[in-house]
């Protein structure tokens, strides 16, 4: 009986090692991004993107949590400005704060996670005219730790976050051709 005991533990140390090993063997970092077309200048597009206080207007991630408590510091919009929140356990914790600007085609911005976890990621967004539309790409990317790999042996971060993206940049879409 001991036997068998001790022959469990080893196969399950063994397959969880192999787990481990073939996870750390993935790639240190990780990009998702999502493009969507919206008939508008990217005039008309960047203000909503630049402004945090614009956001609830089109980031899916605004009504995770009714009661989401955000601050608002900083530039008012552009280089400086800075937008943090705290909610439940959907919506986390975290703080953005947006780094670069290039009007009327990129904003970037730094995005740090407190909860439910510990993130420091790049958010990216461009936005590039393509005859009448304009092509607007919502990317995000960092460093994959050996946890976050494991984690994505059971689950797709580009799927879950893609999702996001998309729901987002389709909102973003409606708003800004309204």
């Amino acid at each position: 009986m001991l036997e068998t005991i001790a022959t469990i533990v080893v196969v399950v140390l063994l397959v969880i090692g192999i787990a481990v090993a073939f996870a750390a063997s993935k790639p240190n970092s990780f990009r998702i991004e999502r493009t969507t077309r919206i008939a508008a200048a990217p005039d008309t597009i960047y203000p909503l993107i630049d402004d945090f206080h614009r956001w609830t207007a089109w980031s899916p991630y605004e009504n995770l949590d009714p009661n989401l408590r955000r601050t608002y510091s900083g530039a008012a919009s552009g280089t400086g400005a800075v937008y943090a929140w705290e909610g439940n356990g959907k919506a986390g914790a975290g703080r953005m704060e947006i780094t670069g600007t290039a009007a009327p085609s990129r904003v970037t911005i730094a995005l740090d996670f407190s909860k439910p976890f510990v993130a420091h990621n790049i958010a990216e967004f461009t936005m590039a005219p393509e005859g009448g539309v304009t092509a607007v790409t919502w990317a995000m990317h960092g460093s994959r730790p050996l946890m976050i790999k494991v984690m994505g042996l059971f689950f797709s971060m580009d799927k879950m976050v893609g999702k996001d993206f998309e729901t987002g940049l389709a909102t973003l879409k409606s708003v800004a051709e309204a």
